[in-house]
């Protein structure tokens, strides 16, 4: 498969993925935290913080997709999220709290810098 093509199905799935998300933030209910690793949540504010965070970022890896040779900055702006992510969620897990579903995404993130980076360099050298 080319590497275009390739590229925006991932950020076409990244985009999936985080409006789900997002929406499980949201729409969740207070217990059902418990289940992945937090204490009671009591405040829904940040769930649903959150969960706007991924659906903007999202909307954001959708527009990468759909218009990827016109907006690269927002293939950068992917990998930077996703990197970020990644060492927040790591550091929170060893330095704060040892949340389980924190290491995942933590780690699923890094995971997923990582294909986006290497077949966003695919792409690059595709097209010289």
């Amino acid at each position: 498969m080319p590497a275009q093509k390739l590229l925006k199905l991932i950020l076409f799935l990244l985009s999936v993925h985080s409006i789900c998300v997002g929406l499980a933030l949201i729409s969740s209910p207070s217990e059902l935290f418990a289940y992945f690793g937090y204490h009671t949540v009591t405040e829904r504010f940040f769930p649903i913080q959150g969960g706007i965070f991924h659906i903007v970022m999202g909307v954001a890896y959708y527009l990468a997709a759909r218009y990827l040779a016109e907006e690269r900055g927002l293939i950068i702006l992917t990998v930077i999220a996703k990197l970020t992510a990644t060492c927040f969620l790591i550091l929170y897990y060893f330095l704060i709290h040892p949340v389980w579903m924190v290491l995942l995404s933590g780690i699923v993130d890094g995971l997923m810098a990582a294909v986006v980076l290497i077949v966003y360099r695919q792409y690059k050298k595709e097209l010289d």
